[in-house]
């Protein structure tokens, strides 16, 4: 019995030991530090890489997001092969290509038409197809918030050749290509930009 409790002492001495000096878990960041840190970044560092395990963690995220009816209109094509990022770069404009020089993935946006905003084929109201991209934006929103949040820095790029787009990842004609999503580190911290103020923009009742 002598023996028993000194081989349990010992036991419960070198478990308390391995606590105190293993490392305290890291904190993820807080929604409000997503926030606070999320930037439009035009400067990316060409010697980090993302994988294509975290690219997934990252639409897994966009997933998430409300859309009409749930019909989950959007899709997203994926450059991660150098000669893809490489052919999306072309279909930017010569500004955006220059500011994604270094981003290692680059995401394009597409919804399909005829389903969000509409029912048994036929528009709800008259947004119509609008509310297809705004099922995007919302999908868009979730997916750069997940980004930063994994540590990650993205720019939404609206000037592109949607059928050059189409060519290059084969795209249907039943979906609306929408926006080019760069995804990397940021080489460099770029300024807050301002904002209005919130009487501005909201009017309360």
């Amino acid at each position: 019995m002598k023996t028993r409790n000194i081989i349990l002492s010992l036991a419960s001495a070198l478990i308390m030991a391995a606590c105190s000096t293993a490392p305290a878990p890291q904190a993820g960041k807080s929604f409000d530090e997503v926030l606070a840190t999320r930037r439009s970044i035009r400067d990316y560092d060409a010697s980090k890489s993302i994988s294509k395990e975290e690219v997934t963690t990252i639409l897994l995220a966009a997933q998430n997001a409300p859309s009409w009816a749930n019909t989950q209109t959007s899709r997203y094509y994926v450059a991660m092969s150098e000669d893809k990022v490489a052919a999306v770069q072309k279909l930017i404009g010569e500004r955006n290509a220059q500011n994604v020089q270094g981003a290692p993935v680059l995401i394009v946006s597409t919804f399909v038409k005829g389903q969000s905003g509409h029912f048994s084929g036929n528009p709800t109201n008259e947004i119509g197809d609008g509310w297809g991209a705004y099922d995007n934006g919302l999908s868009n929103c979730y997916l750069i918030l997940k980004a930063r949040e994994m540590g990650f820095d993205t720019l939404i790029m609206g000037m592109r050749d949607s059928d050059g787009l189409r060519a290059i990842f084969g795209i249907p004609e039943e979906e609306t290509v929408m926006a080019v999503i760069s995804l990397g580190y940021r080489a460099s911290d770029p300024a807050t930009p301002g904002h209005k103020n919130l009487d501005e923009i909201v009017k309360f009742f």
